[in-house]
């Protein structure tokens, strides 16, 4: 999947205790307004856009209006998607990138940190199958600074129209499973962030899986390559391992199979075999001949790509 340049600025016998009700869904970070509403597009959902407005469009913060109402919730922070997106300079009215349409890969986009603001601010009114039109002003753009390489000063607005092709699940969201004596025990945050701690016991001789949420979703196959939320812990220290999606602000996509992990994935990769979408792993790796140490993760299987 190509991402657009510059514009991307993831003890106890039951395992998994849900603690207390999930917080309500956060307020869109912005709403349609007198700029919004000027941008006129055209074209059918998953093709590229026709877009037109009046110059300059100088919004005072950032809007959405919606083009093509999708279905489901709206999008939140920390959610990855996968979009058509048309960029253009709202003050000349200039293209300046539109890919993801048609026959080409969508791109993905986490709604955080690692993307303009401007841009998270407009996925978070719109939902799958929609179709957004997006203004940002500099501030929620590139800055002051703007962008020399893709034509942007630091007074210019953006205009953006997306397609929200895909958008994958925050959390795992399958029913809850019991699971053995002495597995670790996982607490899950409202917004499903894990809290693990480790039995004293040993930890186990070889690779085991527990299923602590069964999903309802596809069945992932060897080679699929599938978005994720995991959190790992040292067994031994009860430390967290470095590369925690959760500590990272979103998801990431992984390929699963016996080979990945020699290829570079995570040890965890060829466990989500057979596993379905929605579903929650706990999974202890042994340690290593090569040094690493044994390791407990928890694993959201959150869509296949």
């Amino acid at each position: 999947m190509r991402v657009p340049l510059a514009l991307m600025a993831t003890a106890t016998a039951l395992a998994i205790t849900l603690s207390g009700c999930s917080a309500p869904a956060p307020e869109p970070q912005a709403t349609a307004g007198a700029s919004s509403d000027l941008i006129e597009v055209r074209g059918d959902f998953g093709d590229a856009p026709k877009v037109d407005f009046p110059t300059p469009v100088s919004p005072g913060t950032t809007q959405c209006t919606t083009v093509i109402e999708g279905d489901g919730e709206n999008l939140i922070e920390g959610q990855q998607a996968l979009v058509g997106l048309a960029v253009y300079n709202g003050t000349t009215g200039d293209e300046i990138q539109v890919v993801g349409f048609g026959d080409e890969d969508p791109v993905p986009v986490l709604l955080g940190s690692n993307t303009l603001p401007g841009l998270s601010k407009g996925l978070s009114c719109t939902s799958e199958g929609s179709r957004v039109a997006v203004v940002v002003p500099p501030e929620d753009g590139f800055g002051e600074e703007g962008n020399a390489s893709l034509g942007i000063s630091g007074d210019d607005s953006l205009v953006v129209v997306f397609d929200v092709q895909r958008a994958f699940m925050p959390r795992a969201n399958g029913t809850p499973q019991l699971t053995r004596d002495g597995f670790p025990a996982v607490v899950l945050a409202p917004d499903g962030r894990p809290g693990i701690t480790v039995p004293d016991e040993a930890p186990f001789e070889s690779t085991e899986v527990e299923l602590l949420k069964k999903g309802h979703g596809e069945e992932v196959e060897s080679g699929d390559q599938v978005v994720v939320h995991y959190t790992g812990v040292n067994w031994d220290e009860g430390t967290v391992l470095d590369g925690s999606t959760w500590e990272q602000g979103g998801p990431t996509a992984i390929i699963v199979g016996d080979d990945a992990a020699s290829q570079g994935g995570p040890p965890f990769a060829s466990s989500l075999e057979g596993v379905t979408v929605g579903s929650q792993l706990g999974i202890a790796v042994p340690a290593d001949d090569a040094g690493n140490p044994a390791t407990f993760y928890v694993v959201d299987v959150l869509g296949v790509v």
